[in-house]
């Protein structure tokens, strides 16, 4: 067992946006330089909603494409699409048998995603975390990259692993840790400070997509809300000023630079200044993204290479512990 593995993925239900790459996939290209990685396209966390079926091909190869594009090396990380390997959907029913349905219904997400719909909601959205739990242990993972809102799905996760062990007896799975790095690990709105960046928000000027032009980028942070206050001198005034914040931390995130700074240069001024300094560093970090995402998506043999490849190296790991797996289980071997 490798005790460096880290195991992430993104769903491709399109719009990529600034919140995937800062929350998510910016993070990850560091990870490359000391441990094993394996980056998955869940696709079949995707179906959990009609409206992320349509286009589900497309929308997986532009988030290969951005993996790509982002500084994910296909030579140093594992990069597959999960439907490809049939061990996430074969594991996810063994795990769901050592799952007490009193654990999912304490799942916030659910509640969250459901809503007033609850009783039409499809059996996916309810066990995804299920399957999220197999993503990552059908690899005996030991880090998994994760942000705010999928903490409860991690320690889930760890829950299920110790009951099938305890079970079994045995120690086959280990307890994933979660890794919650940098400034933005949870983007917001543009419009809302207390919402959190989505692709399913229906106004686009809530996000900056990642193949948004450079003129595009400009403007949607031009008529990014804030407020009627000059800009903060500390921490302080950040207090029920979660746009700013939000704002703040993106600058932060992409730039590096310290805060301190950042407050030393901007405070009691507009935000006018401000903006433009952060339009600059959006725009020179995710104009690269973007013209590199294009470049990928144009040369589908390549990607489809990277894919295939990412494939063959997941399927070989996958189908070795689901032997294991299944000789722990005592299931009749033909």
């Amino acid at each position: 067992m490798n005790d460096d593995l880290v195991f992430s993925g993104v769903q491709p239900t399109g719009n990529l946006h600034l919140g995937n790459y800062l929350g998510a996939i910016k993070n990850w290209v560091d990870f490359q330089t000391s441990k094993k990685c394996i980056f998955c396209i869940v696709d079949l966390h995707a179906i959990t909603s009609s409206e992320n079926r349509k286009e589900l091909s497309e929308n997986t190869k532009q988030v290969a494409a951005a993996y790509i594009a982002s500084g994910i090396d296909p030579k140093k990380s594992t990069v597959f699409v999960q439907s490809n390997i049939e061990g996430h959907s074969e594991l996810a029913w063994i795990l769901s048998c050592h799952t007490p349905i009193g654990w999912l219904n304490r799942m916030t997400q659910f509640k969250d995603k459901a809503g007033k719909n609850k009783e039409k909601a499809p059996l996916g959205l309810y066990s995804y975390p299920v399957l999220m739990a197999a993503d990552i242990l059908l690899y005996k993972s030991n880090y998994v990259p994760v942000g705010d809102d999928q903490k409860q799905h991690l320690e889930l996760c760890r829950d299920i692993a110790q009951s099938f062990n305890r079970f079994y007896d045995t120690n086959f799975f280990p307890l994933p840790e979660p890794i919650i790095t940098g400034t933005a690990t949870r983007v917001m709105s543009l419009k809302d400070g207390k919402k959190k960046m989505s692709k399913s928000d229906p106004s686009d000027q809530s996000r900056i997509n990642m193949t948004d032009t450079a003129d595009i980028i400009q403007k949607k942070i031009q008529r990014a809300r804030t407020d009627s206050l000059p800009f903060p001198e500390d921490d302080t005034e950040l207090k029920d000023r979660p746009e700013v914040e939000n704002l703040i931390n993106i600058y932060l995130s992409i730039s590096g630079e310290k805060k301190q700074n950042i407050f030393k240069e901007f405070s009691g001024r507009d935000f006018k200044g401000f903006k433009e300094a952060l339009s600059e560093t959006v725009v020179s970090r995710m104009s690269k993204i973007s013209n590199e995402m294009n470049k990928l998506l144009s040369d589908k043999d390549y990607l489809n290479a990277i894919l295939l490849d990412g494939f063959n190296k997941a399927k070989e790991i996958s189908e070795t512990n689901m032997r294991e797996i299944k000789k722990i289980i005592k299931f009749y071997s033909k």
